[in-house]
């Protein structure tokens, strides 16, 4: 990964690519299904930001660079979509276990690395989160109980970035 390397060493095709997937992988589907939902009255569209938007815990500079502008992204396409009813929201995970993350943070028999042990340590509910557990604040801010929220991003990280921020 790009964040193994000094800043110096760092393949730019793959610095770029992060960058082109993470950016242009938000604003292509904004912009078809805003257009849309705008033509229909109203929608919601949540992003997905990361905790490397506001902090980041990494040297993939790509990645924390890509996510901070998911996090402009959502607020300045929230503004501009709020007078045809689309809500733009975005979640700022924080660690899950997803099958990358597993493969980062825990050894081949499912104990933590000593990276994932750090996580834990600075997570105040001492693990890391399921992807499931991602899910309730999707609904949230996907249904009319949060039709008056527009421009935010949701940090669900069970309290790591109290301690991390």
């Amino acid at each position: 990964p790009e964040g193994e390397r000094g800043f110096y060493d760092i393949d730019m095709k793959a610095f770029e690519s992060v960058i082109k997937i993470n950016t242009m992988g938000t604003v292509l589907p904004i912009r078809t299904f805003a257009k849309r939902m705008a033509k229909d009255g109203g929608g919601s569209i949540v992003n997905f930001a990361s905790m490397n938007s506001y902090c980041p815990l990494t040297r993939c500079f790509a990645y924390a660079m890509s996510k901070a502008a998911v996090v402009n992204f959502t607020q300045s396409f929230a503004a501009y979509f709020a007078n045809a009813n689309v809500r733009i929201n975005a979640i700022a995970p924080g660690f899950f276990l997803t099958e990358q993350n597993r493969t980062l943070l825990t050894n081949p028999d499912g104990s933590y690395t000593q990276r994932g042990q750090d996580v834990i340590r600075q997570t105040p509910f001492g693990r890391m989160g399921e992807p499931e557990e991602l899910c309730g604040t999707i609904h949230y801010l996907m249904s009319d109980a949060s039709k008056f929220v527009t421009g935010t991003v949701a940090v669900v990280d069970g309290g790591f970035n109290v301690f991390a921020m």
